[in-house]
């Protein structure tokens, strides 16, 4: 396999700036404009800046270069494989680019009265229905804007259900299993609960036993992904969910790993009352960087009153947006989620249909257990957990024996894989499993593709076994080449922006 980053010396874009360039011109004022009235006057005084923004001052060329170097130093889902294992990014089909480019969405202005906008309301009640359904709840705000976002939203929910019901001061607890997203906890403490963390069984499910034990009338609610960050399928989930009710609380079901069970089975049947969605991990829509996204949560009727303000009706002659909810957690974002993302998921839906869902799941499971089996011939990765057992979408590989025998961790075997052009799996997480790595091909990728996977990380375990330094030295045909990895995440070292260069100097 032979891959080579571009690597181009490529400056800031405010490090290219000369006074005078100019790459684009706005048209001059002209009298006729000016004689209708003094533009300037009619901006508030409030909202006027002293003085002109610092942009930079660049050609045309030079903005287009600039950019299009940027590009070929990246890398992303279009140009390959893409297994971030838990955060997976799915390929996105173009033809949804298409569909939401369109001047008629485009246009859209979230202001427009209900009567202009009663297609674009007639797609978001038809997808929080077809997500509902997926999902197995009864009613879906399309408002949250990732999946983090989501968790928090359903998490808000557990809240106003018990202060609704007077005990909000004794339900303290979340219960979370210990191969959980960090998000879980992250929320819990958010929406000001404890979070309870369980262990989990040598088959890598829920310890049942464990979970009695702190299960109690402090007990809010608990936070389960199934099949779990493992990719084992948490085969007593109704048990889990019964035990959760007994005791008041509320289960929800992050939705993270839906992928796995797309169609086979849902959420809702399996005892949850609460659920997001990551439509970028099964909807095929774009997400990164901190977003855009959408992050759909569905709850059971009972919970409906508690979902975030507005959400989308049909009285059977015309689509609205209703506020009238009193018991409402409120606002979560702006009007009524991101729409060109929530789009996309709507043509993905239709272009796929039931079948097809169905058979995404099919893939993504095969797909997942096709690369892990292969990958545990090579030397050094063993599979914690009862490796003999199938995993679902995902499987979390350990590099710990690979480390003992030769000094390669698993985040040189990520380094090491970048070289050989492959986007690295996730490291180091869930953080029950030593030297994780935690891979997820996702359906979309061919034999083809996953084949090269395989073939880079055997290589890279050649490699460990037989020359060391290769891989400790990785990575060299990136456009970044190795990093101290504690001093560039160190605050005093990070320069996120041209203001804190300018304040604080460049990063030494």
């Amino acid at each position: 396999m032979s891959f080579k980053q571009a690597k181009w010396n490529e400056p800031l874009i405010f490090e290219r700036s000369k006074p005078g360039k100019i790459g684009f011109m706005l048209p001059e004022i002209t009298k006729e404009e000016e004689a209708a009235g003094d533009i300037i006057k009619a901006i508030p005084k409030s909202l006027l800046r002293e003085n002109p923004p610092e942009l930079p001052e660049v050609s045309e060329v030079e903005v287009v270069r600039h950019y299009i170097r940027l590009s070929q130093q990246n890398y992303g889902v279009d140009l390959g494989i893409y297994p971030l294992g838990s955060c997976t990014m799915k390929y996105t089909p173009k033809i949804t680019d298409v569909v939401i480019n369109t001047h008629k969405l485009r246009d859209l202005h979230p202001y427009q009265d209900e009567e202009l906008t009663q297609g674009i309301l007639q797609i978001l009640y038809e997808l929080s229905n077809y997500f509902a359904e997926i999902l197995g709840m009864d009613k879906v705000s399309l408002q949250p804007a990732a999946g983090a976002h989501g968790e928090y939203v359903g998490v808000m929910i557990m809240r106003a259900y018990h202060a609704l019901n007077g005990e909000l001061d004794k339900r303290t607890d979340i219960i979370v299993p210990d191969s959980a997203h960090g998000t879980n906890p992250a929320n819990t403490a958010m929406a000001g609960f404890k979070t309870v963390v369980v262990p989990s069984a040598e088959d890598g499910t829920v310890d049942l036993k464990a979970l009695k034990a702190v299960v109690g009338e402090h007990t809010a609610g608990f936070m389960l992904t199934n099949p779990n960050t493992l990719g084992v399928f948490e085969r007593n989930v109704m048990e889990i969910a019964e035990i959760i009710h007994d005791a008041g609380g509320l289960v929800y079901y992050d939705g993270a790993n839906l992928n796995a069970i797309l169609c086979k089975a849902r959420p809702g049947d399996m005892g949850f009352d609460i659920a997001h969605i990551n439509t970028h991990k099964t909807f095929s829509t774009p997400h990164g960087g901190g977003g855009p996204g959408a992050g759909p949560v569905g709850v059971k009727k009972e919970l409906e009153k508690f979902l975030p303000v507005p959400t989308v009706e049909f009285d059977g002659k015309k689509y609205y947006l209703d506020y009238n909810k009193p018991y409402s957690i409120g606002k979560v974002r702006g009007f009524y989620g991101n729409i060109a993302v929530l789009v996309r998921a709507y043509a993905y839906l239709l272009l796929m249909g039931a079948e097809g869902l169905e058979r995404v799941a099919e893939l993504s499971v095969l797909n997942a257990n096709y690369v892990i089996r292969k990958v545990l011939k090579a030397k050094g990765y063993t599979l914690p957990y009862k490796p003999e057992n199938l995993r679902k979408h995902e499987g979390v590989v350990s590099a710990k024996q690979m480390m003992d025998e030769t000094g390669v961790r698993a985040l040189n075997v990520s380094k090491r894989l970048l070289d050989l052009g492959v986007h690295a799996p996730t490291n180091y997480f869930p953080l029950i499993v030593p030297e994780a790595l935690m891979i997820e091909p996702t359906e979309t990728e061919s034999k083809e593709s996953l084949d090269e996977l395989i073939n880079a990380f055997t290589r890279v375990s050649e490699e460990a076994y037989s020359n060391p330094k290769v891989v400790l030295d990785a990575p060299v045909n990136t456009t970044v080449d190795m990093v101290d990895d504690v001093k560039a995440s160190h605050p005093k070292t990070m320069r996120l922006s041209w203001r804190m260069i300018k304040k604080y100097g460049e990063a030494k």
